[in-house]
């Protein structure tokens, strides 16, 4: 049944060429049936033909084809040739102009809708004894409430595809800025995690630097001193090219300002103390570790450390004053597993993906943008019991 609904859509003029075969067979018909003379009916061809094709193409050409058919009422009217079934054609294109033609051509169809009961009153009084002037008032007027009907309708379906298009309109252009907002949200997050991916390779520098120096004043005296340094600027080496190679897929915007002095930037390490200062607000949090903790990229850090910290804000913002959350870091052998979840009342996605967290990230935008960053996972969304997840897994190593 869709299927043949969709082909009528596509296919308008077949629709109304069917109709008006009908209609063509319906006025021979009614021809027949009164028993006219073979010249009537020759007569009555054009203006049957006239007003069928007013029918088929009405979509096609709604103006012209409403000039057709009062050419036809004109002919009728000169030739004598009264009213039959083939002027249903009237009452359609006067619903068809009014929906979805020009205006002009609107409100003639109106005027003629208006004078044509009474025109054709006069045309053919009708036979029998003359009845008062009121009762032919009545009659042009029950002629004539089909016609304004028709315009009526034709009119408010024309008001109201006006409306529905304002609407689409709207939609489209409130689409088109959400995704232009997107755009900068994106890449303010990413400049501000260039920056901070930055502070890391620079810490690291700092730190070999340190160790170099340190290993040329021990060299000669404790051998084994400056061996454990050369070791750690080769570690540290190692994980600066890591976080350089991430850095330089980050787009940076031009006007990014960077500090005088470079610090290191938050670790896993430091999600405890975070826990601390977001229990201190109230928020209940349960926070577990699980496997054996050891050291990791300073970029992996930094995402985990952000990931619970955006996850806690927007738990405390929109979880509710009886909320509470669960924060598990769990150490696999090829990665960091994080998992934060709140029992509170929750927030809609797109206030994830509207708002930022602290104050400087963009909510969900942020953390797919951290999580990308160093090759991992993140999954997030409303627990089946209430309340919010976010699940990420974050590789040890960067891939490839």
């Amino acid at each position: 049944m869709q299927r043949l609904y969709d082909f009528l859509r596509r296919h308008p003029t077949g629709v109304d060429s069917f109709w008006a075969v009908v209609l063509l067979g319906l006025s021979g018909l009614s021809m027949v049936g009164m028993g006219r003379s073979t010249g009537e009916r020759v007569a009555a061809v054009p203006v049957i033909l006239g007003l069928c094709a007013v029918v088929a193409l009405r979509r096609r050409a709604p103006e012209k084809m409403l000039l057709l058919a009062i050419a036809m009422g004109v002919v009728q009217l000169v030739t004598g040739e009264g009213p039959g079934v083939m002027n249903f054609a009237m009452l359609v294109i006067v619903f068809t102009v009014a929906t979805v033609g020009e205006r002009w051509a609107s409100r003639l169809a109106l005027v003629c809708s208006l004078c044509a009961a009474g025109l054709s009153k006069l045309r053919w009084p009708g036979e029998g004894p003359r009845t008062g002037w009121a009762e032919e008032i009545f009659i042009v007027v029950v002629l004539t409430v089909p016609f304004v009907l028709a315009w009526v309708l034709g009119d408010s379906m024309r008001t109201r595809r006006a409306y529905f298009s304002q609407l689409e309109e709207r939609a489209a252009r409130l689409e088109r800025e959400r995704e232009a907002q997107s755009k900068v949200a994106v890449a303010a997050e990413r400049a501000r995690i260039a920056r901070e991916l930055h502070d890391v390779v620079a810490h690291n520098v700092s730190v070999m630097v340190v160790q170099a120096d340190g290993a040329a004043y021990v060299m000669d005296a404790a051998p084994d001193q400056a061996k454990q340094a050369l070791e750690t600027i080769s570690s540290t080496g190692r994980q600066a090219l890591a976080e350089m190679r991430r850095l330089l897929g980050v787009l940076r915007t031009g006007d990014a300002q960077e500090s005088g002095e470079y610090v290191p930037q938050p670790d896993v390490d430091q999600i405890e103390d975070l826990i601390e200062q977001v229990r201190q607000t109230g928020l209940a949090v349960d926070f577990k570790i699980e496997g054996t903790p050891r050291p990791l990229p300073s970029g992996v850090e930094l995402t985990a450390y952000r990931i619970v910290q955006e996850a806690l804000t927007n738990t405390r913002k929109h979880g509710g004053p009886d909320a509470g959350a669960s924060v598990r870091l769990v150490y696999f052998d090829d990665g960091l597993g994080l998992l934060v979840e709140d029992d509170g009342r929750g927030a809609a996605h797109e206030l994830y993906e509207d708002g930022g967290a602290d104050g400087a990230g963009h909510g969900m935008i942020g953390m797919r943008e951290r999580v990308g960053m160093v090759g991992g996972t993140l999954d997030a969304g409303p627990r089946p019991g209430g309340g919010f997840r976010i699940s990420a897994l974050l590789p040890l190593k960067p891939a490839h």
